[in-house]
C-alpha cells in the first residue's frame, strides 16, 4: 500500500478511557520491538502525540493487547500498556480497569470468546498483575450490543452496562494488601497509606497538602505542588517495592477528603496529571482502603465492612464500588467500539529486527 507498516487495530472507549486494541498476534512478541510499534502509532516524543493516534492526556494514551488465555480458567489474556507520549515511554506495570471494560466486547467480536444468549461472561487474565477479572457483557441474540440505558459519570449519554468483578484484588503487584506492612507511613512529615488492591496507590489527606479534595483537575498545575507530590510518590513506591517508580506510573497518588453525601472525595493522579474522572482499579484500591482498619481512608469514613457500597466522588461525578464477601469488588462500566481498520507505524521508528522479519 505504501512505505509504512500497516497493523490491524480497533479503537475503543472503555469506561472513561480510550485507546487502540490489538490482537497480540498482530504485534511483535519481543517487548522492545512491540513498544517501538506502540510509540510509533501513538505518536511518542511529542506532548500531543501529533504524529500518531495518541493525545495530550493520559486517558487517551492507553493500549490494550488481547490474545488467547495463557493460564487455566481464563478466556483471554489482556496486557495493558500506558504510553507516555511526552517522554516516549511504554509502561506495562499497571492494569487499567476502564480499558478493561472494553476487553470483553473486543474478545467476543474478535472470535476469541463465543457469545451466549442475553449476557456473556468473559474471564480475563490481566497479564500485568496476574489477576483474573470477570466481565459480563450484554449479548442479546448472541451479538455484542453497545446501546443501552447505563450511565457512568465522565462519559456523555448512555450505553449497555458491563459489570466488572475483581475477586481477590489485594496484592495485584506486590503480593500484599499493605506492601509496607503498615496501614500508615510517614514520608517527609506527611501521613500516607500505601495500598495494593487492583492498583498500587498512595493515599494522602488532601488537607495535609493544602487542598480540599474537591478541586478541578486544572487547579493542580502548580509546579511546586507537583514536585512535592512526585517526591512523596517515589518514596512511597520505594517502600512498596518499586525502586524505579520514578520511571513507572505506579504507585498512583490519590488525594482524599471527607464527604457528607458520598463516602469520600477523591482526586486521582496518573501519576502527574489529575484524572478528569477516576480509574476503576484505583477506585477498587481506595474502596478497599476504606474497609482496611488503620488506613487514613478508614479513619475518615468510620467502621465499614462488606457487603457495602463505597461511593467515591471525582471531578466528573461519582463511581460506586460494591465490596462483597469473598472478597469481591464489583464496578459497572460501559464501552463502545469506535473505529476499526489499520493503523500505520513508521519504518524509521522500527528496530532492525522488525524490518528483517
Amino acid at each position: 500500500m505504501n512505505d509504512q507498516i500497516a497493523i490491524p487495530c480497533v479503537v475503543m472507549r472503555g469506561g472513561t478511557s480510550r485507546g487502540p486494541f490489538f490482537l497480540a498476534s498482530d504485534l511483535p512478541a519481543d517487548p522492545r520491538a512491540r513498544d517501538a510499534v506502540l510509540l510509533s502509532v501513538m505518536g511518542g516524543g511529542h506532548d500531543l502525540g501529533i504524529d500518531g493516534i495518541g493525545g495530550g492526556n493520559a486517558v487517551i494514551n492507553k493500549v490494550a493487547i488481547i490474545g488467547p488465555a495463557s493460564v487455566p480458567g481464563a478466556d483471554v489474556d489482556y496486557l495493558f500498556a500506558q504510553v507516555r507520549v511526552r517522554e516516549g515511554l511504554v509502561d506495562t506495570s499497571p492494569n487499567c480497569g476502564n480499558m478493561l471494560a472494553a476487553v470483553g466486547p473486543f474478545a467476543i467480536e474478535a472470535g476469541l470468546v463465543p457469545a451466549t444468549a442475553d449476557r456473556t461472561q468473559v474471564r480475563i487474565h490481566n497479564v500485568n498483575t496476574g489477576k483474573l477479572i470477570d466481565a459480563t457483557v450484554s449479548t442479546p441474540g448472541g451479538k455484542v450490543t453497545y446501546e443501552g440505558n447505563a450511565r457512568i459519570d465522565g462519559v456523555p449519554g448512555t450505553a449497555a452496562p458491563i459489570e466488572l468483578s475483581f475477586p481477590n484484588a489485594a496484592g495485584a503487584r506486590t503480593g500484599r494488601l499493605l506492601p509496607t506492612g503498615r496501614p500508615v507511613d510517614r514520608i517527609a512529615g506527611i501521613e500516607v497509606s500505601c495500598i495494593d488492591a487492583a492498583m498500587p496507590v498512595m493515599l494522602v489527606r488532601a488537607a495535609d497538602l493544602g487542598w480540599t479534595g474537591r478541586e478541578a483537575p486544572s487547579e493542580f498545575a502548580d509546579s511546586d505542588f507537583r514536585a512535592r507530590l512526585e517526591n512523596l510518590r517515589i518514596e512511597a513506591g520505594r517502600r512498596m517495592g518499586f525502586p524505579n517508580s520514578a520511571a513507572m506510573v505506579i504507585p498512583k497518588p490519590v488525594l482524599i477528603s471527607s464527604a457528607t453525601e458520598v463516602t469520600l472525595n477523591t482526586r486521582y493522579f496518573m501519576p502527574h496529571d489529575c484524572h478528569s474522572a477516576l480509574a476503576v482499579t484505583g477506585a477498587v484500591a481506595i474502596a478497599t482502603a476504606c474497609v482496611t482498619p488503620g488506613t487514613i481512608a478508614a479513619e475518615m469514613v468510620g467502621p465499614l465492612a462488606p457487603p457495602v457500597p463505597i461511593t467515591l466522588a471525582h471531578p466528573s461525578g461519582q463511581l460506586v464500588v460494591r465490596l462483597e464477601a469473598g472478597p469481591v469488588a464489583r464496578v459497572q462500566r460501559t464501552a463502545r467500539r469506535i473505529f476499526q481498520g489499520h493503523v500505520f507505524a513508521r519504518r524509521a521508528h522500527m528496530p532492525h529486527s522488525i524490518l528483517a522479519a
